[in-house]
């Protein structure tokens, strides 16, 4: 049997799991957002064979998350803007992680802004006024990329949340 192939997927969770889904892949950007540019500083840093390393850095170069670039007769692997685009992400994970699985303990890092000294946190999903929103306050419509079974699917849950149309307007 064959895997799912999420990037062919109509789904935008799916086609970002086809990139970042791989379990190496988001320790080797946290490696990139501390900095590390080099093949033997992220294999020393991780402890991955360097097989794995190669083919995990080719693919985010591929997906354009690092760029190779040649640098002092070697190559370094920098972060692309698609790639530094992905910081919200590992710092939402890396939050879930130091609160469910360091509670005792803590976090064996701390990460501190240069700028005022003050911890970075992911930002928390918030409405316009700054209140925090969850997923049951999100209504899911379909948007204009949907198709059919995403529409069916809602479609009618939009339509019944939708408001009366006043049968006076006419625009």
């Amino acid at each position: 049997m064959r895997p799912t192939d999420f990037a062919a997927m109509r789904c935008p969770v799916a086609r970002a799991m086809a990139v970042l889904g791989e379990r190496w892949t988001l320790l080797i950007l946290r490696e990139a957002f501390a900095g590390t540019t080099r093949f033997d500083a992220f294999q020393r840093n991780l402890g991955i064979a360097p097989n794995i390393l190669s083919a995990r850095l080719a693919h985010l170069v591929r997906h354009g998350l690092l760029a190779r670039i040649p640098e002092g007769g070697r190559h370094a692997y920098r972060l692309t803007a698609r790639g530094r685009d992905a910081f919200p992400l590992y710092l939402a994970i890396r939050d879930w992680g130091v609160r469910h699985f360091f509670e005792g303990e803590g976090p064996p890092t701390i990460m501190l802004d240069r700028a005022t000294g003050a911890p970075v946190m992911a930002p928390r999903p918030c409405r316009a006024d700054g209140s925090e929103i969850g997923p049951e306050d999100v209504r899911i419509l379909p948007g204009p990329g949907a198709g059919e079974a995403i529409r069916r699917r809602f479609g009618a849950a939009a339509e019944r949340a939708a408001p009366a149309e006043d049968p006076g307007r006419h625009d």
